[in-house]
């Protein structure tokens, strides 16, 4: 399995490497890609990287970042670029999986692709992602809609990686995972939709 994870300025670091960290030690391959192509990217806490071009993976990871002060870079600015908005509507045509952790869910959101979906988001986000359209499930951690899953808050990143790895290479795999980060996942997670609707399956 192929994760690519959206990166660009601004974003939140732990939106990008908590989900990245379960995905790699579950056997995942997984490469940070620029929102404008191959670059650098500066994240909120000022950590540069160098980011790849966008292919087609199977999950496409949107990290959060500056929605709630509406900073001017990181995930406002970019929920509101019609560039941004064009590549996920692409992704999402070619039947990639669209997740996104954190506010990350508001890009999907203000490019019409929750409209009408369950999801979750930043619990002090979540009147915004209403008003976008989607279907706001409060009390879950992360909410599999199929081709689209979204995760809360911050740390929610390792829940949803955590949760990718169940989910397409099995529970005892993913237990794995998680003994070897230390970590207990936390929350609920809502599966609204059955996973070969997706084209998965644990």
């Amino acid at each position: 399995m192929r994760a690519e994870i959206l990166v660009f300025d601004g974003f939140e670091d732990l939106d990008v490497f908590g989900p990245l960290t379960p995905l790699r030690l579950g056997g995942w391959d997984v490469v940070l890609v620029g929102v404008d192509g191959a670059g650098s990217v500066r994240s909120s806490a000022g950590v540069r990287i160098e980011a790849a071009e966008l292919t087609a993976p199977d999950v496409l990871v949107v990290p959060g970042g500056g929605w709630l002060d509406r900073a001017e870079q990181g995930a406002w600015t970019q929920a509101h670029r019609p560039e941004t908005q064009d590549l996920l509507r692409a992704s999402a045509s070619s039947g990639v999986v669209l997740a996104s952790v954190c506010t990350g869910a508001l890009l999907l959101a203000v490019a019409g692709l929750l409209d009408g979906r369950p999801a979750v988001t930043n619990a002090s986000a979540l009147d915004d992602l209403a008003g976008y359209g989607a279907g706001v499930v409060a009390d879950a951690r992360v909410v599999d809609d199929g081709d689209r899953v979204t995760a809360g808050g911050l740390t929610a990143g390792l829940d949803l990686g955590i949760w990718f790895v169940e989910r397409y290479s099995g529970r005892e795999r993913a237990e794995a995972v998680a003994r070897s980060m230390e970590y207990v996942p936390q929350g609920r997670v809502a599966v609204v939709r059955r996973l070969e609707q997706a084209g998965g399956g644990s």
